[in-house]
């Protein structure tokens, strides 16, 4: 049988339900979002005269989730827009819906009986063939598929999303014994593709994989904190970013989640397994005795931590009373830190025998033991182990690739000498002469298996530039990026400078890359696979040579990069942008120029360099200008200083996107530009961009005049800048760059409607650039950025 989902529907609009209408709506699925009905009216309802029958108060549930999803920050919708493909419904009024739909997907209260209530009904109501799933946390899904008809147990799975959904990439997809294959198959190929989701396949076991390790790894961190000494921000000094975990680390972590939500799952595996596990997952009575004092973490304002004023305040677990943040401090902690990556951090800390290296070793090595001892328990293999942890809980390396990382056979010895228990299948391979759980070949990488190794599987659609360079791809690199062959006639070009910032060295590679694309391939893609796209230029170059005045070197800097830029936009090949996170300043220049833009949808998109007293130097102003008098919005009649205006307000405000939708909205992307919902499936989707392309006999753009405002409309900038510097909001500095932006923008001393050519726009850009790179107080702002990480206003 083939699936297709064109329409959904969630029942439960809490935070996790609505949160994945709102996914779902993100993608394009139009979805109807089902709560129960209220049992009382509210004192608002009753003024209005309402009653218990009328449609408001009944489907008040769903329509009050709705709302709440404008003021949720990270924000579940890429655009408010998409808010319009969720209807709010009832579940009582509205269950014969769920016929229309071809997924349903329940989100109601942990409770398996209520479950078991709500499945009978979908059982009603639904048509055959309808996939149903359960997005439960750790109840168990055979349970809730026992009793309902062949035709349902067939198409019914679990779907267990992690929060938020937009933006977690885990999807955990747990089959029953009756699931169809083919239904499963679909639902983790759509998942992937479209839903843009790391999937692994859990069974049906307390908590599944994720929350079953990292809910393991969080209550050994609680215990050997109370044992050793140790206070709360000491551990989360050195359990975040320093062994690859996130920034919130243990206890910060614990707070965003929410206390109450956290002993629920604890308590959801202490009640289902037995022995040494039972014993781990027992919460301590500190941590209850704050759950009945409602000290939940962020969402009741105070938890393992307390905000006064600007001083975080760390909870003592044993009086209870908040005092000063500490951070661990030890010699092998700062050895640690100098090492480069994590794989070496971990390795120099580990076997360290100070407070930091004791911690890390007494708080690692029984996951690592748990994770191999319920190797086939809760997954077929450790790749589904390692995924799940950094898919779920934002971990640089699964438990396996840790114990790669710090050397297994080491490990165990000191695991073994320490009573801590070391599962037979892991000595059994050690005896075999092994020594690694992955090993790397040229073809990819393989994971250890039953006695032998097996190739790792990836969606076709991941194309891993690690693995190319391995494969001696790379047809040439400096400092900055590189420059590869990744097959099928198409070649990348990578930035790898710190934040992938533009310098020399970038703007080197982009010639060479264009030149070398233009004589021996169909077309060119710009992207990496680093944390973010590029934050823009290097501006520690250019605020040294500003403060040498040595503005000869600056000139040449933007008269280059507005040259690679040019050479972007009229390379006889096309030329294909990816990017995604932190696409800032230069990083935005670099995309505005190419010949399509095949943006992850999570990419953050501006022209930023008011922020640090400029304006964009690299023919951002210029493209920015032309996208936006290109695609004017349909139905708003034209006229070019409405282009003008908005132009400007993007860049004076220092707009940045908070998703790929949303720079289309401020016209930083076109009609004609692609957004990929996986992140992972990016170089693919471009690389197939520009093949399209190519096929279709790709012919650059022709060189073309720019109408500008001129004069009229330099004048009506300046106006609504100066109402905002006598209102308070721009100080004197501001006003100097909002003048350097308007006379660009405007074209300068010229009549409205003055038809000029990109050059002319490119000189006024950077004649613009070097007077304020020249100006003290752009360069207290830049300093100040590099310093602090702030902008400055002065």
């Amino acid at each position: 049988m083939s699936f297709r989902i064109r329409k959904a529907a969630v029942l439960g609009s809490g935070v996790m339900g609505s949160g994945i209408a709102a996914h779902l709506a993100n993608v394009g699925i139009p979805t109807i979002l089902l709560d129960i009905v209220p049992k009382e009216l509210t004192a608002e309802e009753r003024e209005k005269g309402l009653t218990l029958e009328d449609k408001a108060v009944r489907n008040r549930n769903a329509e009050q989730s709705l709302k709440k999803l404008f003021k949720q920050k990270p924000a579940p919708l890429s655009s408010k827009k998409n808010i319009k493909l969720i209807t709010a419904g009832n579940l009582v009024d509205d269950l014969e819906k769920l016929a229309e739909v071809d997924w349903i997907i329940e989100v109601v209260v942990e409770n398996l009986s209520v479950k078991k209530q709500v499945f009978e009904q979908v059982d009603r109501y639904r048509k055959p063939g309808t996939l149903v799933s359960s997005n439960t946390s750790g109840i168990s899904v055979e349970a809730m598929a026992a009793g309902r008809s062949e035709d349902f147990q067939k198409h019914f799975m679990g779907t267990h999303f992690f929060n938020p959904p937009r933006y977690l990439k885990l999807l955990e997809i747990i089959p029953t014994e009756k699931t169809d294959p083919e239904a499963l198959a679909f639902m983790k190929t759509f998942s992937e593709d479209v839903l843009g989701k790391g999937v692994v396949i859990a069974k049906d076991t307390p908590n599944f994989i994720a929350n079953r390790i990292g809910t393991y790894g969080l209550l050994v961190t609680v215990r050997e904190m109370l044992k050793g000494g140790y206070s709360i921000g000491e551990v989360d000094s050195i359990t975040g970013p320093l062994i690859g975990r996130p920034k919130s680390a243990t206890f910060r972590t614990l707070d965003v989640v929410g206390l109450d939500t956290f002993v629920h799952v604890a308590n959801n595996v202490y009640e289902q397994v037995d022995g040494e596990e039972k014993e781990v997952f027992k919460v301590p009575g500190f941590m209850m005795k704050m759950l009945e004092n409602g000290w939940l973490g962020s969402k009741s304002g105070q938890g393992f931590y307390l905000k006064k004023g600007k001083e975080i305040l760390e909870l003592n677990p044993e009086t209870l009373d908040y005092g000063e943040r500490k951070k661990l401090k030890t010699p092998a902690l700062e050895m640690a830190k100098q090492a480069k990556g994590t794989k070496k951090k971990l390795k120099a800390l580990i076997y360290s025998d100070d407070r930091a290296g004791k911690l890390l070793w007494n708080i690692t090595a029984p996951v690592l033991s748990i994770s191999a001892e319920l190797l086939g328990e809760i997954a077929d293999d450790i790749v589904s182990i390692d995924r799940a942890m950094k898919w779920g809980f934002g971990w640089e390396l699964g438990p396996f690739e840790i114990w790669d990382a710090i050397g297994v056979e080491q490990s165990v010895q000191k695991m073994e000498e320490d009573d801590i228990k070391v599962p037979e299948w892991v000595k059994q391979m050690i005896a075999r002469g092994e020594s690694r759980f992955y090993k790397e070949t040229e073809s990819g990488r393989q994971f250890y298996m039953g006695g032998e190794y097996k190739e790792e599987t990836q969606n076709p659609k991941v194309i891993d530039l690690r693995q190319l360079k391995k494969q001696g791809k790379v047809l040439k690199k400096n400092t900055g990026a590189s420059f590869i062959d990744i097959g099928d006639g198409v070649a990348l070009l990578e930035f790898h400078s710190p934040n992938n910032a533009i310098g020399f060295d970038i703007i080197q590679m982009i010639n060479h890359a264009i030149e070398e694309t233009e004589k021996n391939f169909k077309g060119l893609v710009i992207g990496n696979q680093g944390k973010n796209f590029c934050v823009g230029a290097n501006l520690a170059m250019i605020l040294m040579a500003a403060q040498d005045d040595d503005i000869f070197e600056v000139d040449l800097v933007i008269r280059q990069f507005q040259q690679a830029m040019m050479n972007i936009k009229y390379s006889e090949k096309p030329v294909v942008a990816a990017p995604f996170g932190m696409t800032l300043g230069g990083g935005t220049e670099v995309c505005l120029p190419a010949a399509r833009i095949q943006a992850s949808l999570e990419t953050y998109m501006g022209l930023v360099e008011t922020g640090v007293g400029l304006i964009p130097g690299g023919g951002g102003n210029k493209e920015l200008y032309i996208r936006t008098l290109k695609h004017f919005p349909e139905g708003i009649e034209f006229d070019l200083q409405k282009v003008a205006n908005k132009v400007f307000e993007t860049i004076a405000m220092a707009k940045v996107s908070t998703s790929a939708e949303e720079a289309a909205e401020n016209f930083f992307l076109s009609k004609d530009d692609g957004i990929s919902v996986n992140g992972d499936h990016l170089i693919h989707d471009a690389k197939q961009v520009v093949l399209d392309l190519h096929e279709k006999g790709y012919k650059p753009p022709v060189r073309e005049k720019v109408p500008v405002t001129g004069e009229t409309g330099y004048a009506t900038l300046l106006l609504g800048a100066e109402a905002m510097r006598l209102s308070g909001y721009l100080t004197e500095h501001d006003m100097k760059i909002a003048k350097k932006l308007a006379y660009v923008i405007a074209g300068g001393k010229v009549p409205y409607g003055t038809e000029v050519d990109e050059q002319y726009l490119l000189d006024l850009e950077r004649e613009a650039f070097i007077s304020l790179v020249a100006n003290p107080k752009s360069q207290q702002r830049m300093q100040h950025m590099l310093v602090k990480g702030k902008p400055l206003r002065n």
